[in-house]
């Protein structure tokens, strides 16, 4: 039975995160184990191969094997090796998920900020921040990944029994990077009255066929007719016997960095207007699809699966999941909160409290050249 879990990888990927073993650097460069032009022919060769679009699959293949050709590969190591391989594909067709992970020089600098020569210090990215009471009767907390994870399942879910008094709950997914359905899965129980499609989530057939899918077998996942040459499932909502939140005002908080998994949940609230999307337009980052090591420490997220609106058929990449109420993502708490007729002052002091630690902006590809 295939879980949730083999999302997490690949979103992890592109999200930037570690993750073993794929993206465990070796002790030398790619160079002592696999050749570069060895790594991106087999990068080529997946993405031609698996890619949720067969002829983008193909093109992309074709632009990298032509960078093999011109050599422009061969001298290269590490970081530039997967920038140079990076800046090819996306010159054919920029996806949101694609990003050939590299190991790292041994001893490279932290990243430092623009104009400073201190290292920029965050503390470790944690799946679940600052959960609790933000304000009288009003709910708070903040995803960072949906991880591969039980007990941060449990946590989710103990978040919804402990707050299922509230009459409002924001959720701040402004700095999740993506991950899989599990913590989705045990929130939505609660939200909704009656069963709810959610979203459509459709795989390449012929991944499909041979095991692939990172969503087969899931319980809240229904298969459906969809369009030719893919496998469709729909992401559906089977409440629980609590009813105390189907009620409840639901606010989600987003950015440009809210990406992957957290674009199909700000998708499934807007859908289905059960919640208020406040922010900004979300990273645009929608396919779904597996972790390959490609060899010499480096990985590769190949994307073989699109998720979109069943009322539509559209999904958000490169465009991102709007907002209903259109605000700085800074801003956007204080907005909720004011809403809910915290009084301002108040709102911006709470808001201060809560403010990620980590970026708010989308990452844009590295143009080539």
């Amino acid at each position: 039975m295939i879980r949730s879990s083999r999302i997490l990888p690949a979103l992890l990927l592109a999200a930037g995160m570690a993750v073993a073993p794929i993206l465990a650097p070796p002790p030398a460069y790619a160079a002592d184990e696999a050749s570069a032009d060895g790594i991106a022919e087999k990068y080529a060769a997946l993405l031609e191969r698996d890619y949720v679009y067969p002829e983008t699959g193909k093109r992309y293949a074709a632009a990298i094997r032509a960078g093999i050709a011109a050599g422009r590969y061969k001298a290269l190591s590490g970081p530039a090796l997967g920038e140079a391989i990076d800046a090819d594909v996306n010159a054919v067709a920029p996806d949101g998920h694609l990003r050939l992970r590299a190991p790292e020089t041994a001893g490279a600098p932290a990243a430092t900020a623009p104009g400073s020569a201190a290292p920029v210090r965050r503390p470790p990215k944690v799946p679940v921040e600052q959960a609790g009471w933000i304000a009288p009767g009003i709910a708070f907390v903040r995803f960072n990944v949906f991880p591969m994870d039980a007990a941060v399942t449990a946590q989710a879910e103990k978040f919804m029994a402990d707050h299922a008094d509230a009459k409002a709950i924001i959720f701040d997914i402004r700095t999740h990077n993506g991950g899989g359905l599990d913590q989705m899965d045990v929130i939505f129980p609660w939200l909704f009255a009656e069963p709810t499609r959610l979203v459509t989530m459709a795989t390449r057939a012929s991944v499909d066929a041979r095991g692939g899918s990172p969503i087969d077998g899931l319980a809240s996942m229904r298969l459906v007719k969809g369009d030719a040459g893919m496998v469709a499932r729909e992401h559906w909502a089977t409440p629980n016997a609590d009813t105390r939140l189907r009620d409840a005002k639901i606010y989600v908080l987003t950015s440009g960095a809210t990406a992957s998994a957290a674009e199909h949940f700000s998708l499934a609230m807007k859908h289905t207007g059960r919640g208020v999307l406040v922010g900004a337009p979300t990273a645009g980052a929608n396919h779904f699809g597996t972790g390959e090591d490609l060899g010499g420490g480096y990985g590769a997220f190949i994307p073989v699966g699109r998720t979109y609106d069943p009322k539509t058929g559209k999904d958000w990449e490169g465009d991102g999941v709007q907002p209903d109420i259109a605000v700085a993502p800074a801003d956007a708490l204080v907005r909720v909160l004011t809403d809910l007729g915290v009084a301002p002052a108040e709102a911006k002091t709470l808001s201060d409290a809560h403010m990620p630690s980590w970026p708010m902006e989308r990452r844009r590809p590295k143009p080539k050249g």
